[in-house]
């Protein structure tokens, strides 16, 4: 599988009493896809994984893959504390024809890489499908370091990488060590520096409001090679990334974009506590000018 495009990681609309509005997730998917966007994500950390049962967490899989149908790719989380949910995942991916699942390394337990390996492998059996990898050291605890990358590459579906650790210095060590494994950009403020260096595929949580503007920056430096526009759509998009990222707010800040952009997104489920009034401003304000300036640039 090539994974190519914007790749959004939709996020979970909830009722006040924090049930799951599947009509309003329905709605949301068929306005990403409507607005151009070329793999949908289930099951991420943006979608608030963490927070469902494993039965909801199979149903959530099962309704974005009847929502979708053929429209564009599925992809699958898999990320779970016990292999055993992890597999559960990965299976039920399979039974209903996800394009591909995302393993990232079990969070809490710190594996070796060899341990985070076998687990991945364990995975990839369960399902035989194409796999995008997701490296997320700050919330996993755990970097997939080249021995792990060497083990599981012994596997023809680990396909991509999605690398959210923020070092730019792994972005380097893949596209140079490692270039059968599609990189992708998984750390918004460096995504100009992985288009640079090759990557094809952004799985961006603002593109759940802004598609538009996230496929924008993506047409620019991968399809166009035009750096020059990328960088001027990278600039205003940096305002957005430093809101996104500032005091833990990243998933509240998503569901209010949303909001704002005329799409129920309701609260996100405890721990998580709603924007204040102030942090809701702020975001509306950078929201209003991201538009405006990335509209006159794609005019030009």
């Amino acid at each position: 599988m090539k994974f190519e495009g914007i790749c959004t990681p939709v996020i979970t609309p909830h009722r006040e009493d924090g049930s799951i509005d599947s009509d309003a997730f329905a709605a949301m998917i068929d306005y990403l896809i409507a607005s151009g966007v070329h793999g949908l994500i289930n099951g991420g950390s943006t979608g608030e994984y963490y927070a469902q049962s494993m039965e909801e967490r199979v149903e959530m899989a099962g309704l974005a893959k009847e929502i979708i149908g053929t429209r564009v790719p599925l992809i699958v989380g898999t990320v779970a504390i016990r292999l055993e949910d992890s597999i559960r995942m990965a299976e039920h991916a399979a039974k209903i024809g996800a394009a591909a699942i995302l393993v990232g390394s079990p969070p809490y337990s710190v594996p070796t890489e060899r341990e985070n390996a076998l687990n991945a492998l364990a995975i990839d059996r369960a399902a035989d499908l194409p796999i995008m990898l997701y490296n997320y050291p700050g919330r996993m605890g755990i970097n997939m370091g080249e021995e792990f990358l060497d083990r599981v590459g012994r596997s023809r579906n680990f396909a991509a990488i999605k690398e959210s650790s923020g070092d730019i210095n792994r972005v380097h060590l893949l596209a140079r060590d490692y270039p059968h494994i599609q990189m992708s950009c998984g750390m918004d403020d460096q995504a100009l520096e992985f288009f640079a260096w090759g990557a094809r595929s952004w799985v961006c949580g603002g593109s759940n409001f802004l598609p538009k503007e996230h496929i924008a920056l993506w047409k620019a430096c991968a399809v166009e090679g035009n750096f020059a526009k990328g960088r001027r759509i990278m600039s205003a998009l940096m305002p957005l990334m430093r809101v996104l990222e500032q005091g833990g707010k990243f998933i509240q800040c998503i569901k209010h974009g949303c909001e704002i952009d005329g799409h129920y997104a309701g609260p996100s489920r405890p721990p998580l506590k709603g924007l204040n009034k102030d942090d809701k401003r702020q975001l509306e304000q950078v929201v209003r000018v991201l538009k405006r300036t990335v509209a006159e640039i794609e005019a030009e």
